[in-house]
């Protein structure tokens, strides 16, 4: 019980989160990604805001198991590998096209209509079928 509400808390802490950055308002973030266009740097604030916090909290759990039971995530890799390059580029592709990312677009459920449901929708369909053309591309590459 303790660890659903807990994660109730932090689901709730991250989408107030999201609405008060504007990370759920698909302009503001398309306006970020348009570096050569009319360029609103304030996502930056957004991103560092994130990252900061995020590397400390790694070094502070070392050693450490959560209160409410489990373990931590492992660090992930530091390696530059195909897998990663080709996730990043279509999840950079998909969030400047719709301006919106997975976090936002659960958010944007509540107040996007049938558009923010259809592309929720999509992009379920989407990591649903990642696994298997994972391994349809890890097959390949191993073929050539």
């Amino acid at each position: 019980m303790l660890r659903m509400l807990l994660a109730l808390g932090a689901g709730g802490l991250f989408g107030a989160g999201l609405m008060l950055s504007g990370m759920t308002d698909t302009t503001k973030v398309q306006g970020w990604l348009d570096i050569f266009g009319n360029w609103d740097p304030t996502l930056a604030f957004v991103m560092s805001g994130a990252l900061l916090p995020m590397a400390l909290a790694w070094r502070l759990t070392e050693g450490r198991r959560p209160a409410a039971g489990g373990s931590f995530p492992a660090p992930p890799k530091a390696e530059l590998d195909r897998r990663l390059i080709l996730g990043s580029v279509l999840f950079g592709a998909g969030w400047g096209l719709a301006g919106l990312c997975p976090g936002p677009a659960i958010a944007s459920l509540s107040y996007n209509g049938w558009q923010g449901a259809l592309f929720f929708v999509a992009m379920a369909c989407g990591m649903l079928a990642a696994p298997a053309l994972s391994r349809h591309l890890d097959r390949a590459a191993a073929n050539a």
